[in-house]
């Protein structure tokens, strides 16, 4: 067994370069509620939640908490606007594409996303990436959403038994572009490369290799990671 079991691939920000997308959705979404969500607030405060989550911090924060049936008809109104806006041109950040690929021909692959299970799928379908992902955990899949580990424990979990217990936490890299997913990851045990799509290595403090994106990473950089320790 080599120094590098498996990787597991934060989504939006990392695969795919969905997070203005979902800003211009929530904000489009709630503004039709009569709440504002600025883009530095976005990006400062809620990017890191699901999409239930990130609902019921806004409206929490603007003094008008939202019933649960409140905030599943946002998340369903939000998720349709999202959904013409996926047609964009150039979904996947560069360089994506090849090195998933490159990544699934050497080792078990599994997204970990706060974001709809039928977005992933749908972005996957388009690249033609969707058979080499073996696993998807996606918003609904834990109780609890990232912050928490329970994210990336699940998709570690769902891969360690597909690989018949071979696998090892402390040998598997988890790709992110937050700090609340790196948090996530680590509680996982995992190890942790940061990417520096959505924010600047300085907001990326607990990961161990900081990269521009995914074209500026390799396998042997991951394996080379893997090694120090």
């Amino acid at each position: 067994m080599g120094s590098l079991d498996a990787v597991i691939f934060d989504f939006d920000g990392v695969i795919a370069n969905s997070e203005p997308l979902h800003f211009a959705a929530f904000a489009w979404t709630l503004e039709t509620e009569g709440y504002a969500l600025s883009r530095e607030d976005y990006y400062s405060r809620y990017l890191g939640y699901d999409d239930i989550g990130a609902f019921d911090a806004v409206a929490h924060d603007a003094g008008r908490p939202l019933t649960p049936l409140a905030v599943r008809a946002l998340v369903d109104a939000k998720q349709r606007h999202m959904r013409t806006l996926l047609h964009e041109p150039a979904v996947l950040f560069p360089g994506a594409a090849q090195f998933i690929r490159s990544c699934a021909a050497a080792v078990p692959i599994a997204i970990a996303s706060g974001a709809l299970k039928s977005e992933i799928t749908e972005i996957l379908q388009a690249a033609d990436l969707e058979a080499v992902v073996s696993v998807v955990v996606a918003a609904g899949d834990t109780p609890k959403s990232k912050p928490s580990p329970a994210p990336y424990q699940r998709a570690f979990r769902l891969l360690n038994e597909a690989a018949g217990g071979r696998l090892r936490a402390e040998r598997t890299v988890a790709i992110e572009d937050s700090r609340w997913g790196l948090e996530s990851a680590r509680g996982a045990g995992l190890r942790l490369v940061g990417v520096t799509n959505s924010y600047g290595a300085e907001n990326l403090p607990a990961a161990e290799l900081i990269v521009s994106g995914l074209s500026a990473l390799t396998l042997a950089m991951l394996e080379e990671m893997c090694n120090a320790r």
